[in-house]
């Protein structure tokens, strides 16, 4: 009786830390998880479930570990909040699977993607006719993002993110035939004379979106 009485105080005492730990990581989808995430609740299950299974083995020996994963992953997190290198290394880039029309075989090979996930998640968008599909961007957390043919916008192309965390992107640069100096001269003419303190700069037809960082101003 005594045992199952073990069982049971584990059993709610690490549900309630772990209820905690959740709760510390903040407010997402499970289809939205990072990798880092993933292979860090992977690891908390197996460790909470060993130590509810043997009820001999001191607590604090499945504590500790979870603790010290848990510790890792919020640094981990913050260097990913504060770099965009390596939220790319560790979580990928977003992937345009369709531009303009034009299915990308490359880069579904690339990704081990093939057509039938491709109709698959665009029905599930309620696409079932790809012709009617200007943009198909698949997600770092899987998910496609789907953007009609002769939607306001669209056709003239995707929003580009120039900066990023204070950080231009050269590849977008690259992607619309401009240079940093070009940027930064657009830039300062618009009032921003530091790019650091940019938080976000997207270009589209022409236009500029930007926000400044608010711990930066």
């Amino acid at each position: 009786m005594e045992q199952y009485l073990v069982v049971a105080f584990r059993t709610l005492l690490l549900y309630s830390l772990i209820l905690l730990i959740f709760r510390l990581m903040g407010k997402r989808e499970v289809g939205e998880l990072s990798l880092l995430d993933l292979v860090v609740f992977i690891m908390i299950g197996e460790i909470a479930g060993m130590a509810i299974e043997e009820p001999d083995v001191p607590l604090i020996r499945s504590i500790l570990p979870i603790l010290l994963l848990v510790g890792i992953q919020l640094l981990l997190a913050f260097i990913s909040l504060k770099s965009k290198w390596f939220r790319d290394t560790i979580d990928g880039r977003p992937s345009i699977i369709i531009k303009k029309g034009k299915i990308d075989e490359k880069e579904m090979r690339r990704h081990r993607y093939n057509f039938d996930d491709l109709l698959l998640q665009l029905r599930e968008k309620d696409f079932p006719d790809i012709s009617e599909v200007e943009y198909a961007i698949l997600e770092t957390s899987g998910k496609l993002s789907v953007f009609p043919k002769g939607e306001d916008g669209i056709e003239g192309g995707l929003p580009v993110p120039l900066v990023v965390d204070g950080v231009a992107i050269a590849e977008n640069l690259k992607r619309i035939e401009k240079s940093k100096k070009w940027l930064l001269q657009k830039l300062s003419e618009k009032g921003y004379h530091d790019i650091e303190k940019i938080s976000i700069c997207s270009y589209h037809n022409g236009k500029f979106f930007i926000d400044i960082d608010n711990e930066k101003k």
